[in-house]
């Protein structure tokens, strides 16, 4: 194992051993099931265009009903979030809270099975549980990155994992292509197995990580309820963050680009189906392309910012995001002006294919970039809570995005209102403009050295 040198009297960080590294990874591997099948490829379509279906208003208050159902799990994290992380600090409990998160989804996820066609209170009541714990387990899982490695390897451990989640999901997006087709109503039988697969996939493939990852820290005596120590922790975050000034900054930045990212995560494939109008074949194409893209990005990106800088490459990637977005949005009209000058016989969906691999190069980078961006600015005592921030400003952002999207997507339509990612990522990039990188370790350096950094059971293994 390797690790950075000592700075003002703190112990350095030790790389993990590659087990563990691998057992954290798995964890995104698994739970990509849920992300892919559920919110942005087959679940979302199959409610908007069948459980809730057409109204004679081109599905406008099918996206709007699924915008608010996302946004509804998203604001009970940003609002559970950083509590859970003060706890979770503090007894050194973050395994214990990541293993209920888990059961959580994997038990609503299996029961989305029972979600026909008319039952759309109980498909928004099962997706705003299954969606709000799966969130709270990105943001637990998360808090054991800065664990596994000293600063320097954060950005490829971070690029790792992101890589191998879309490989876990090109495996579920291949056995649903195979063994359950197309999300329509002469389907359904077939593809309303969609929820009970992923769910046994995300119980099954996350098992090495419970195995492997280790708690590390010591517990503080309990002689307060969790009510009170997660209110006195984050009070005093609060207080503190101005000693933190390039995370708050980065936060607000990610605020902005996560909003944009949660809505092509929740609405690229239903935009697919009822703006591109796709074929079955092709976005069966387009679940291959994206998950290998996204994580060639994850990992060849992982690897770059720890060379050019985590900061930079967060914005590099936020640039590949603003022209994948106009691309996305100029698809039909591009097709058409091809055709017409260069005699071309092509559809939209073809060309949308090329758009994706764009779109799926900037997806994986822009996330892993971010989460270890976060990574470098937390001090180790500290990461539950600063990751529960972290999530807090990821969730507010799909709340922002997807009810901003539902809304103007049900007076504009889908195409026109895509273009709001455009903005927000362009936003995005400006604020963090403000953010020193060397500034942000230092302070988490600082904040170490004054309160204690050495953890038992944390020494060379």
């Amino acid at each position: 194992m390797s690790a950075i040198p000592a700075v003002d009297g703190t112990a350095p960080r030790q790389r993990a051993p590659k087990k563990e590294i691998f057992g954290w990874a798995m964890f995104d591997f698994a739970n990509q099931a849920y992300t892919l099948l559920i919110i942005t490829v087959v679940f979302g379509e199959l409610f908007t265009t069948v459980i809730v279906g057409d109204r004679d208003d081109g599905f406008r208050l099918a996206n709007l009903l699924w915008s608010l159902a996302l946004a509804t799990s998203y604001l009970l994290v940003v609002i559970t979030g950083p509590l859970c992380g003060a706890v979770m600090d503090y007894r050194a409990a973050k395994k214990r809270f990541l293993f209920i998160s888990y059961i959580v989804t994997v038990v609503a996820t299996a029961l989305l099975y029972f979600v026909a066609p008319g039952y759309v209170l109980l498909g928004l009541l099962l997706i705003v549980v299954s969606n709000y714990a799966y969130s709270m387990g990105e943001s637990f899982i998360a808090a054991f990155l800065p664990d596994l490695g000293p600063p320097q390897d954060l950005g490829k451990i971070s690029g790792f994992g992101w890589a191998l989640g879309y490989v876990g999901g090109l495996f579920a997006a291949g056995f649903t292509l195979i063994a359950l087709g197309e999300a329509t109503a002469e389907n359904f039988e077939r593809i309303r197995w969609v929820g009970p697969f992923a769910a046994v996939f995300f119980l099954v493939t996350a098992i090495p990580t419970f195995l492997w990852v280790r708690e590390r820290g010591t517990p503080q005596p309990h002689a307060r309820t969790y009510r009170e120590i997660a209110w006195e922790r984050v009070s005093t975050t609060l207080h503190e963050l101005r000693r933190f000034r390039d995370l708050g900054i980065f936060l607000v930045s990610l605020l902005f680009s996560m909003a944009g990212v949660y809505i092509i995560i929740a609405f690229a494939f239903i935009y697919g189906a009822q703006v591109i109008g796709w074929d079955e074949s092709v976005r069966n194409v387009m679940f291959i392309i994206v998950q290998v893209t996204a994580a060639a990005g994850a990992l060849g990106f992982g690897f770059l910012q720890d060379r050019i800088g985590t900061k930079f490459t967060y914005q590099l990637t936020l640039l590949l995001w603003v022209a994948a977005i106009f691309a996305i949005w100029a698809t039909p009209e591009v097709t058409a002006l091809l055709n017409a000058s260069l005699g071309l016989d092509w559809e939209a969906q073809h060309l949308f294919l090329f758009v994706g691999c764009l779109a799926g190069l900037s997806l994986g980078s822009s996330q892993s970039a971010s989460r270890a961006l976060v990574g470098l600015f937390s001090p180790t005592r500290k990461a539950a809570e600063f990751f529960g921030f972290w999530g807090l400003a990821n969730k507010l952002a799909g709340v922002i995005g997807i009810v901003g999207l539902g809304l103007l997507q049900s007076v504009v339509g889908l195409q026109a209102s895509i273009l709001l990612c455009a903005a927000l990522f362009i936003v995005a990039i400006l604020i963090c403009l403000a953010v020193d990188q060397a500034r942000g370790q230092q302070a988490a350096v600082e904040w170490e050295a004054r309160n204690g950094h050495a953890i038992p059971g944390d020494a060379e293994r």
